[in-house]
């Protein structure tokens, strides 16, 4: 099956460029606050989908195991060494749109600044309903393109797309923002119910961020962010849907194969650096430095 396109990571220093030096520190700890209001405390088995290096990963404190998905093995290296091997953690290299999970297996996930690299939206929350069990919640962030900034820049004809279509825009190859109208679409015919929203990083402009402290500017956008659930006009917004009770229930096995979709795959050779081979089709899948690799094959 041919797949849209990806964003990869691999090889970036996006962790330490972005996060790590501080000038993001406002939208970091927005973000923790908008986690922590919307996301259930605990749970069984967590998918974070597009974990990066694990930024988030230690927020999800209440949660029995997580398992760490992002398409670049570099990333998942970084989050390996942030936060160790085995244990609470399991690491997947994969595509979003082949997830490498049987149905139902999860009981929750996440989805944050991730759903703006995809192409098609859609397809990828489809595979993201599969793969939870019914009623599971689900912590989704979007790029909103609907933000104050962009209507003011429009009105000013100083952007020439307006922030008003439904259309996504994509601002740099693989990078999109998109319509608040479009991903409540986009969740409701992938089995999705949404049940809360708030808006995050409403002060993301840069002398606000110098002047004021960045953990006062974060209790602020906390505050300002219970307008979300009549109103989304800031850049960024999160939302937690509600898994549908029909479809997607749990069968036997927790991983499968993303070509074949068979459910019998077998560990072989050592558990760090070893391989998973599928029964159905024949393709094995490496293990690298306990990180499960889906993303190719092995020679049969």
């Amino acid at each position: 099956m041919k797949t849209p396109p990806v964003c990869d990571y691999e090889g970036s220093d996006y962790q330490k460029t972005f996060w790590d030096t501080g000038a993001r520190e406002y939208e970091d700890q927005s973000e923790a606050l908008a986690i922590g209001r919307l996301l259930p405390k605990a749970g069984r088995l967590l998918l974070e989908l597009g974990a990066g290096a694990g930024r988030n990963t230690l927020r999800y404190a209440g949660y029995d195991r997580i398992v760490l998905l992002d398409y670049s093995l570099t990333q998942l290296q970084q989050a390996r060494e942030r936060l160790g091997g085995g244990g609470r953690f399991l690491y997947v290299a994969a595509n979003v749109y082949q997830l490498p999970f049987a149905p139902g297996v999860f009981d929750s996930a996440t989805m944050i600044r991730t759903l703006h690299h995809l192409t098609d939206p859609s397809l990828a929350l489809h595979e993201v309903r599969r793969v939870l069990e019914p009623d599971a919640p689900f912590l989704l962030e979007y790029a909103n393109k609907l933000n104050l900034k962009s209507i003011v820049r429009f009105f000013l004809r100083r952007q020439s797309w307006s922030p008003f279509s439904h259309d996504p825009v994509e601002y740099l190859p693989l990078n999109f923002d998109f319509h608040p109208v479009s991903v409540r679409q986009w969740l409701a015919e992938s089995g999705f119910s949404i049940l809360r929203q708030a808006t995050v990083s409403h002060f993301r402009i840069g002398w606000v961020k110098r002047a004021v402290p960045a953990r006062l500017l974060a209790r602020m956008d906390f505050l300002v962010g219970y307008t979300g659930g009549f109103l989304q006009l800031s850049p960024s917004v999160f939302l937690l849907a509600r898994a549908s009770s029909a479809g997607s229930e749990k069968g036997s096995g927790f991983f499968q194969c993303p070509h074949c979709q068979s459910r019998e795959l077998k560990e072989i050779g050592e558990p760090e650096n070893g391989f998973l081979r599928c029964e159905g089709c024949g393709r094995r899948f490496p293990i690298r430095d306990g990180i499960y690799d889906f993303k190719e094959s092995l020679p049969v």
